[in-house]
C-alpha cells in the first residue's frame, strides 16, 4: 500500500514539475515578446540582437519538456485527466516555442527596418498597440493554464478577432504607403511581416486557450474560431484600383 502511495505521489510530482516548467517557459516567451515589441518601437538594435540570441533558451526548454513528458507517458501510462495534463504540456510547449520563434523574427526584421526607414509615428503606435494586445493575450492564457481556468481561456479564445482587426488596419495603411511611394516597398514589406508575426502570436495564444479548455473540461472546442483577417481581399481590391 505504501509503495502504491509512493508511486502515485512520485507521478504527481513529475506532472507538477512539468507544469512548473511550462510556467517558466511561458514567462520566457512573454519576456521575448515584450523585448521584440520594444526593439521595434524604440528602434533599439542592441536589444533586437539580444532578443534573437535569447530564442535558443526557449527552444531548449521546449525540447526538455517534450522529452520528459513522452518519458512520463511511456513509463506511467496515465489515464483521463493525468493523460490530458501530459498531452497539454506537449501542445502548449510547442505553441510557446513558436511564439518565441515569431518574436525572434520580429527582432530580426526590426534590425533591417531601423537602419533603412523612418517609420511614421502613427504606424509605430499601431504596431505597439497590436503588440501590447498580443502580450495581454499571452499573459491571460498562461494565467488560465496556471489556474486551470477554462472560462478565462475561452475569453482569450474569443478575443482573437481583435488582433486580426488591428492587423487588417495596419495592412491597409502599409499598402497605402507602398502605393504612394514605391521607395518604401522594401521597408514596408518588413513591417508587414512584423505585423503578421504579431497576428500569428495571437493565433498561438488562441491555440493554448483551446488546449487549456480541453485540459479542464475534457472536451475539444467545436465552434469555429473567431477570425477577422481580411488582408487578401484588401490587397486584391487595392490592385484593382491601380489598374
Amino acid at each position: 500500500m505504501r509503495e502504491q502511495e509512493h508511486i502515485v505521489k512520485s507521478f504527481e510530482e513529475e506532472l507538477e514539475a512539468i507544469s512548473t516548467q511550462i510556467a517558466q517557459m511561458g514567462g520566457m516567451a512573454e519576456a521575448q515578446l515584450a523585448a521584440a515589441i520594444d526593439c521595434v518601437t524604440r528602434r533599439d538594435i542592441a536589444l533586437a540582437e539580444r532578443t534573437v540570441l535569447e530564442d535558443r533558451r526557449i527552444d531548449e526548454m521546449e525540447h526538455d519538456i517534450e522529452e520528459q513528458t513522452v518519458r512520463l507517458i511511456a513509463l506511467r501510462q496515465p489515464m483521463a485527466l493525468d493523460l490530458r495534463e501530459a498531452i497539454s504540456a506537449i501542445k502548449i510547449s510547442a505553441d510557446l516555442e513558436r511564439i518565441g520563434d515569431l518574436a525572434k523574427n520580429i527582432a530580426k526584421r526590426s534590425i533591417i527596418v531601423i537602419g533603412d526607414y523612418e517609420t511614421p509615428a502613427r504606424l509605430m503606435q499601431g504596431l505597439a498597440r497590436m503588440g501590447k494586445l498580443a502580450q495581454g493575450q499571452l499573459k491571460a492564457v498562461l494565467d488560465a493554464y496556471a489556474g486551470r481556468n477554462a472560462e478565462e481561456a475561452l475569453h482569450v479564445w474569443r478575443s482573437d478577432a481583435e488582433i486580426d482587426e488591428m492587423y487588417n488596419s495596419i495592412f491597409r495603411e502599409l499598402l497605402t504607403y507602398m502605393m504612394e511611394d514605391p521607395r518604401t516597398i522594401g521597408a514596408c514589406t518588413h513591417l508587414l511581416f512584423i505585423a503578421k508575426n504579431i497576428e500569428r502570436i495571437g493565433d498561438h495564444a488562441t491555440n493554448v486557450a483551446e488546449t487549456v479548455s480541453y485540459l479542464v473540461t475534457g472536451e475539444m472546442l467545436v465552434d469555429e474560431r473567431p477570425k477577422s483577417d481580411q488582408t487578401t481581399t484588401t490587397a486584391i481590391s487595392a490592385l484593382r484600383d491601380t489598374q
